[in-house]
């Protein structure tokens, strides 16, 4: 996998004065355009737009700086419908206009180009195992809320703190399906997964089906397919953001499964002094198509 998505970074260098093309990224990597930018978003850091509209500046800033054409041409070849498109990007990531950068030679940012290299530790290893689920229903309150990367979400807090514990209690009595008790489920992540961005957020049950559910409760039809599951410990919440970052820089690569689209669920039991956590993730995949 790491040698496609190099693959793929070649192919990004070459087609940098033409607009992005996800579908032919995805063809080049031989896998999906759903696994490509949630891969590319874990491993790079940031998402496989961004990544190109950076890119796309550095080399245009040296093209600036270099008196190669008039700044409206190079404006125009870089995929900006005006001068003062480009120079509003230009101003955002060089922190100075490029007539400016021409006209006094500013220091310019740069983006380097991304290169994928396994690293081998050996010092831990991954607790997993795949299943194979009938379609099934996520009945809970749901909130829309900004994707927090690392530390507390505080608006998924503050929602979760908002529920009346007799709802709670009644959801848990309609739980039938593993994983079982109250879960925590994501779903429309905006494709980015940039941080910030927003999702739906549901503080519910797993059940068979929705034939009776409190009032103000909603319901999550969720299809058959397989599902990857994943367990860890430790602090938290660290434990179980480093185990969704372990999941896409790690066990992706090394395994013959690509996400897909579909809810992602967690089940998790805190501690008394709520410091340290047990969690199991549950994650759409399925098998990567075998390469002719």
């Amino acid at each position: 996998m790491l040698d496609r998505l190099n693959q793929c970074m070649e192919h990004i260098e070459r087609h940098l004065e033409q607009p992005l093309d996800v579908v032919e990224l995805a063809r080049v990597a031989a896998t999906s355009e759903y696994h490509l930018r949630r891969l590319f978003s874990a491993l790079a850091g940031m998402p496989l737009s961004e990544y190109v509209r950076r890119r796309r500046l550095t080399v245009a800033g040296a093209e600036v700086l270099g008196g190669r054409g008039t700044l409206l041409e190079i404006a125009v070849r870089y995929g900006y419908g005006s001068g003062e498109a480009f120079a509003r990007a230009f101003r955002a990531m060089h922190g100075v206009g490029p007539g400016a950068a021409r006209r006094d030679g500013s220091p310019l940012v740069s983006q380097a180009r991304l290169t994928f290299r396994l690293t081998i530790e050996g010092s831990s290893s991954m607790r997993y195992r795949v299943v194979d689920r009938s379609d099934f229903t996520i009945v809970g309150m749901k909130a829309r809320v900004p994707l927090v990367h690392v530390g507390p979400n505080q608006a998924i807090i503050d929602f979760v703190r908002g529920i009346d514990r007799q709802v709670v209690a009644e959801l848990e009595g309609l739980a039938d399906q593993d994983p079982q008790g109250m879960v925590a489920v994501c779903d429309d992540l905006d494709p980015s997964r940039a941080e910030g961005t927003e999702l739906d957020y549901y503080h519910g049950v797993v059940v068979t089906a929705a034939d009776s559910v409190p009032e103000g409760v909603v319901a999550l039809p969720v299809p058959a397919g397989s599902w990857a599951v994943f367990t860890t410990s430790g602090p938290a919440p660290e434990a179980i953001q480093y185990l969704w970052r372990d999941v896409f820089t790690q066990w992706f690569p090394s395994n013959p499964y690509r996400s897909r689209p579909g809810p992602e669920i967690l089940r998790t039991r805190l501690s008394p002094d709520g410091k340290e956590a047990e969690a199991e993730l549950w994650l759409p995949v399925e098998r990567e198509p075998a390469r002719s």
